[in-house]
């Protein structure tokens, strides 16, 4: 499981054929691939590191403070783009990526767990399998790359 962090002043979601959009402050937009094999011990360990990195400036202007010290949101969108390889050719190859059933179970589970770990009304999320525009104003910018294995 990879899971791409990113500190933001604001972060958005907009699907159009769907009439859906979702908006947070203060916080972190978190794209998240699932890859083969991945299991709810992958899902666990990623949710919980992602929750609780300590990236946001303390007094001292050092990161050191949680998502939940800031008291600030999270908008997680599935990326199965996240595991694409382009080693070879220009073309990338997502062979790495979990099938989409199995992966939506497991971004479902990971959206539960963060939801245990902050609280539910301090997460938003994004259709899986949709077609999304995503609004990113970094913070920083500061972005980390977490994975399970």
């Amino acid at each position: 499981m990879r899971a791409l962090v990113q500190r933001v002043k604001s972060g958005g979601v907009k699907i159009t054929s769907e009439n859906y959009e979702k908006n947070i402050g203060h916080g972190i937009v978190l794209l998240l691939g699932v890859k083969e094999g991945d299991t709810i011990e992958d899902v666990n360990f990623v949710a919980d590191k992602c929750s609780n990195l300590r990236i946001f400036s303390d007094e001292n202007d050092k990161m050191n403070l949680s998502l939940k010290d800031i008291n600030g949101e999270m908008l997680i969108i599935s990326q199965f783009t996240l595991y694409g390889d382009a080693r070879k050719g220009n073309r990338p190859s997502f062979t790495e990526s979990e099938n989409p059933e199995l992966a939506n179970n497991l971004y479902e589970k990971f959206i539960e767990r963060v939801k245990e770990n902050i609280g539910n009304e301090k997460v938003k999320t994004g259709i899986f399998q949709a077609m999304m525009e995503v609004t990113i104003i970094n913070d920083g910018p500061v972005t980390i790359m977490v994975e399970s294995k």
